[in-house]
């Protein structure tokens, strides 16, 4: 049987398969999977529970493409900026920030975005590619580490505000939404998910049809479309009419409250 490359698209039940079929014991499969999912490992080499020969037979015939930490930067507010680089070398941006009962990570989705708010400095940046969920959620996981390292505590909340636009990577976004929620690894609560959108009127009530349960924000930034239009050049594909029809149509469908942000310009 042919296997994704990327160990990661595997689930439980074709870890066992593998095994069997190189010829080893399918509890291996969860050992893996844990290492995957539980301690998140970030390198074949860490599963020490597993021998250096099956080690090195997954690195072989698997990629385990994660992110690592390029720099780290403290604010004196206490909010700690990260700075990451993929396998490929593009570099991307998560940032925690602490509140005295909340230990929030805003998360990026895209290297880059392909659009270009004025008040945002990705959007003066050329979009690269879309994160793949791993790379999603890696930036979940080491956010979490650096939170307990920092704060004596996990993460609570995550937002997706950071690089690029969510729903223009939806598959990736909503496939890492599913790994964090999932008792497998954080076991987080939709609920304490939101994820922004500059506004992509088809993929929120995509949202709605899709019954998501995590929270949905609008950056609306202008309350008519002559500003707007100014400010985002998405209003003029996806104006405040269109935007207003597809959110109540997600929230006749969830009977999820939404969150409207919008930034004051001086």
């Amino acid at each position: 049987m042919d296997y994704p490359k990327n160990i990661r698209e595997l689930g439980l039940d074709q870890l066992k398969e593998y095994f069997i079929s190189i010829g080893d014991k399918k509890f291996r499969a969860m050992q893996t999977y844990e290492w995957l999912w539980k301690k998140n490992a970030r390198k074949f080499s860490e599963m020490t529970n597993l021998s250096l020969d099956l080690r090195q037979k997954l690195e072989a015939d698997f990629e385990l493409n994660s992110i690592s930490t390029d720099l780290v930067q403290n604010s004196a507010d206490g909010t700690v900026k990260m700075r990451f680089r993929t396998f490929d070398n593009h570099l991307l941006e998560g940032v925690i920030i602490p509140t005295e009962k909340r230990f929030t990570a805003c998360v990026s989705s895209q290297i880059g975005c392909s659009l270009s708010c004025s008040f945002c400095a990705t959007g003066r940046m050329e979009r690269k590619r879309n994160l793949s969920f791993e790379e999603i959620y890696d930036q979940v996981a080491i956010l979490n580490e650096q939170s307990i390292k920092s704060f004596g505590s996990g993460l609570t909340n995550i937002v997706f505000m950071g690089m690029g636009e969510p729903l223009l990577n939806y598959k990736d976004v909503l496939k890492a939404i599913e790994r964090i929620t999932s008792t497998d690894s954080f076991g987080m609560s939709p609920k304490r998910i939101t994820v922004s959108t500059a506004g992509v009127a088809k993929m929120i009530k995509k949202l709605g049809d899709d019954g998501v349960r995590f929270n949905l924000a609008l950056s609306l930034h202008a309350s008519n479309d002559i500003k707007r239009n100014e400010i985002m050049d998405i209003n003029e594909t996806n104006n405040i009419k269109s935007l207003t029809e597809a959110l109540n149509y997600f929230y006749a469908k969830t009977k999820s409250a939404i969150t409207l942000e919008y930034v004051l310009l001086n």
